[in-house]
């Protein structure tokens, strides 16, 4: 921080109510991302209002009041992330780190479960593996494919399948 500038002020309730209610407004979030954000602001700034701060009843009061909404977070999070053509390992990783709970994953898994073969395929033809090659590839690069696939949170048999694909072959559903 240069000398020039002062350090910010502390926060007061209504200070921190101003940062959660922008927050909340720019940003798709979840609860557990709001209580984190407001948590750093108060490490940063400090406090100066009656009493301890309260940044996860600040967070409840902003999910009563339909702010925030953790599982149509999940459910577009999944979406999205199945249209870029992340498979289910990344889809649990991504709302585990946006801190959704386990009950608002669990009861969008089906959803994630049923959009698995289309996000492989949408990840194979983005990247141009297995029936969306320009060639039969030789092993060393199946092997690097696979292993895209599976970073990009793919099962096994559904990757090895989609790797060994012939170029132009379709992939009905009961290969899988």
């Amino acid at each position: 921080m240069s000398a020039d500038r002062r350090p910010p002020k502390p926060l007061d309730p209504k200070t921190l109510e101003t940062l959660a209610l922008r927050y909340v407004e720019r940003f798709a979030t979840t609860e557990g991302k709001l209580v984190d954000y407001l948590t750093r602001k108060l490490r940063e700034r400090g406090w100066v209002g009656e009493g301890p701060p309260d940044p996860r009843g600040l967070a409840g009061r902003m999910v009563e009041l339909g702010y925030i909404d953790d599982r149509a977070y999940a459910e577009a999070k999944a979406a999205s992330l199945a249209r870029r053509g992340m498979g289910a390992r990344r889809v649990a990783q991504a709302l585990h780190a946006a801190r959704v709970g386990a009950e608002d994953h669990e009861a969008i898994a089906p959803q994630v479960a049923e959009a698995a073969r289309e996000a492989a395929l949408a990840f194979a033809r983005r990247r141009r593996i297995g029936p969306f090659g320009d060639g039969e590839a030789d092993r060393a690069v199946r092997e690097k494919q696979f292993a895209a696939m599976m970073r990009a949170g793919h099962g096994t048999n559904l990757s090895r399948r989609i790797v060994s694909a012939a170029p132009g072959e379709i992939i009905d559903d009961e290969d899988f």
